[in-house]
């Protein structure tokens, strides 16, 4: 870090309880016990307005956890890999993640550790989960490199990716979103459900509560429930996301 080159100016946006976008240059490290070597930015969190917390990890040659994270009662997480290559450590066992890697841990499991040989961005979700009589979720482990896309809602420019099962026991999904430049939603979505969204590529046009705002690769972004939202894909490259999205459970009173 340095003196600033020019006037402080920022793209970030934050309506707390609505929408917020944070792009990556804004982000300051939150010191974490046991987290050695890395940069652990909480980008959701119920501050926000967040039914659920979300870190975006910039992880140095020999970072390290010793102490699990995503390990309190009743909350499952899910890990993934943006960049560079990561041992994950989760339900007993280890694995090998490189750039698309992802795991996906059920509550009661003992949480997630992780080491880095490397450097390398990562991501970490957690919720709590909602359970179901007699259903279970399960481990998943998987890279998205390795899943085909398909076209969503029978557009040819704009694919999807799930990345869990689409199983009634888990009580929420990670997709993939991509826009080609030009594609676009087919509306613009009003729904219950909240999203957490880190651009992997590209640059997009997305709308939140009626205003058009410019978004870029590495920026975070959080919708809560009934924003409306939409997007078009913009540049020279598909505009493309990883997302969560609460699912599968009745709602509350």
């Amino acid at each position: 870090m340095s003196y600033p080159k020019d006037i402080l100016s920022t793209r970030a946006i934050v309506k707390t309880g609505l929408y917020a976008i944070l792009p990556r240059g804004g982000l300051v490290n939150n010191v974490l016990p046991g987290v050695e070597k890395a940069k652990v930015s909480i980008v959701a969190s119920p501050k926000l307005g967040a039914s659920f917390v979300q870190y975006v990890i910039e992880a140095e040659a020999g970072a390290v956890v010793r102490e699990p994270l995503c390990q309190e009662t009743g909350v499952d997480g899910f890990f993934y890999c943006i960049e560079g290559a990561a041992e994950c450590e989760a339900g007993g066992r280890t694995y090998s993640l490189t750039a698309g890697g992802y795991v996906y841990v059920p509550a009661g499991q003992g949480g997630i550790k992780f080491a880095c040989k490397q450097p390398a961005r990562l991501l970490l979700y957690k919720q709590k989960y909602i359970p179901l009589p007699d259903r279970e979720p399960y481990l998943v482990q998987g890279n998205v490199n390795e899943i085909p896309f398909m076209e969503y809602e029978g557009m040819k420019n704009v694919f999807i990716k799930d990345l869990l099962p689409k199983d009634i026991a888990f009580d929420m999904n990670m997709h993939i979103l991509s826009f080609e430049p030009g594609g676009c939603h087919s509306f613009v979505e009003t729904h219950v459900q909240e999203h957490g969204a880190y651009i992997l590529s590209g640059e997009g046009m997305y709308i939140m509560e009626n205003e058009w705002l410019p978004i870029r690769k590495d920026d975070f972004m959080w919708f809560g429930p009934y924003v409306p939202q939409g997007s078009y894909g913009v540049g020279r490259e598909p505009f493309a996301y990883i997302y969560s999205k609460d699912c599968n459970r009745d709602v509350s009173l």
